[in-house]
């Protein structure tokens, strides 16, 4: 049984398994080869009270805090601190320059938070938040992590009068340039980690194997990250070994090599990080390794290519990898991070499609494999899940192309501080709901895709389609098609729009 809450989890193992290793990050920064720092349960535990009791100081219940530090523990304290002291967690990367730095600042004017929890090393590039704002608003307060007493044990170990539903808010791109902080609940959370545990683990009785570790480089600031990377781990008591997205950049072999090192691991990636690690990762990079131990490796973040799929199951067949522990998965972060994934204990399945008429907004299938591949998704329980025509709010029938929509208690309730485009993404209603189906509220994804033969498909974003005489074209598979005919040299497409 999952607990309602992170606070609430960390407790309990803190409690019950103290002295279990809860965390352990790999820093290749500091060497080469890897330098590991782990915590226990109890350990993490106390640093997030210490963060909590910090925070306490710099602000009070339902204020928002930003956590903008580098991939590694302190983040994660951090994240968890806020969570503790009954403030709302704001995960964001450390502003880099350029879009990066707009990014920040548009997201620190939305949320307004007392304060920012980052590193000694990062706080630098904080200076200009932390000025007086405009309009009399207060600037918040740059705590620095690690040079808290993280270990104290003189912190306090009460619990926040009251918590605010709100656990976090993952901003997003929405439907606009500007970002939207998706209101993620407690409630939500716990709902959309039951969903990931009775999707992946169907065949062990829908609870993870008890010698499970998560493994993960996807940054903590990522729907995908956090949810993999903290949230699986702390809410499910497993332990996770983590790194950076630049240790993997830098070396796509390590997290094979880290797959291959820990038992029975359970991970995810976009699509472009399995295309990397096949290309990447040499016979030498694995001598001596198995992967016969993996458990799960998730793809997701992006359209899925069976091709790509495929080429990483041939490339490390070898080292002993089973493809069906490849999971393509579907979700979005206003749903939490999941919607849907493929059957288990089966490899990827994949279903071609007449182009001509996939473009036109119906899914027939060729009769040999020369159409448009799609990746097949179970069509999920929970959440619920349906094809909608986005125009009359009615559901399509089973082979034509729609927009498809979620409903569920792993649905968000909103954006922070946006009413109207709330109610444009969140507050969609049925017309004439087919059975099972409640009338509303239903999110609009902003993806299209199709049912066929009882399963999912997805095609891509509705406002990144290219219609061209009349027909649409998903820029995936225009990209996915001159990677095949160019060897994947081509890694980028662009399109001039109406300003040039």
């Amino acid at each position: 049984m999952i607990e309602s809450s992170l606070p609430a989890a960390l407790r309990e193992h803190a409690s019950l398994r103290p002295d279990q290793t809860a965390l352990t990050f790999v820093d290749y920064e500091r060497d080469w080869a890897g330098v590991a720092e782990s915590v226990t349960w109890s350990q993490l535990h106390r640093r997030t009270l210490n963060v909590a009791q910090e925070l306490a100081a710099h602000g009070s219940t339902g204020d928002r805090v930003v956590i903008a530090a580098p991939q590694g523990l302190e983040y994660v304290v951090a994240f968890l601190g806020a969570l503790q002291a009954g403030q709302i967690a704001v995960p964001l990367s450390v502003p880099l320059g350029g879009a990066s730095d707009e990014r920040v600042g548009a997201v620190l004017r939305d949320a307004s938070p007392t304060a920012i929890l980052t590193t000694s090393l990062a706080a630098g590039t904080f200076t200009e938040y932390s000025k007086p704002q405009p309009g009399d608003r207060r600037a918040p307060s740059v705590i620095e992590v690690d040079l808290l007493d993280l270990d104290c044990r003189n912190g306090t170990t009460d619990e926040p009068t009251s918590r605010p539903d709100i656990a976090y808010l993952q901003y997003t791109s929405g439907s606009t340039r500007t970002p939207a902080g998706a209101m993620m609940s407690h409630k939500n959370i716990a709902v959309n980690i039951e969903q990931v545990m009775s999707a992946y683990f169907d065949d062990n009785g829908g609870v993870n194997p008890p010698d499970m570790t998560v493994v993960s480089w996807l940054p903590f600031f990522h729907d995908m990250g956090l949810i993999l990377g903290i949230v699986l781990p702390v809410l499910g008591g497993v332990p996770a070994v983590l790194t950076s997205p630049v240790a993997f950049l830098q070396r796509p072999a390590r997290w094979m090599q880290l797959l291959a090192s820990n038992s029975r691991a359970f991970t995810s990636a976009p699509n472009v990080a399995f295309e990397l690690a096949a290309r990447k990762t040499s016979d030498d990079d694995m001598a001596g390794l198995d992967l016969g131990g993996v458990y799960n490796i998730l793809s997701g973040a992006e359209r899925v290519q069976p091709a790509t799929l495929q080429r990483f199951a041939e490339r490390f067949a070898r080292f002993n990898l089973d493809p069906r522990v490849l999971r393509p998965s579907y979700g979005l972060a206003e749903a939490t991070v999941f919607v849907a994934t493929s059957e288990s204990r089966r490899p990827p399945v994949t279903a071609y499609f007449e182009p001509e008429e996939l473009a036109a907004g119906h899914a027939k299938r060729c009769a040999t494999g020369n159409g448009t591949p799609l990746i097949s998704y179970r069509i999920p329980q929970s959440p619920t899940v349906r094809i909608v025509d986005p125009e009359t709010a009615t559901e399509c029938p089973a082979g034509t192309v729609g927009e498809i929509w979620v409903h569920g208690d792993n649905v968000a309730c909103g954006y922070w501080q946006k009413p109207q485009e709330t109610e444009r993404t969140f507050g969609a209603t049925l017309v004439a709901a087919s059975a099972g189906a409640p009338e509303g509220p239903w999110l609009r994804s902003g993806d299209l895709g199709v049912a066929s033969e009882g399963d999912l498909f997805v095609i891509g974003r509705i406002k990144d389609l290219l219609i061209v005489y009349g027909r649409n074209h998903a820029p995936d598979d225009i990209e996915a098609t001159i990677q095949e005919i160019t060897h994947n040299r081509c890694v980028a497409i662009a399109v001039p729009g109406d300003d040039g």
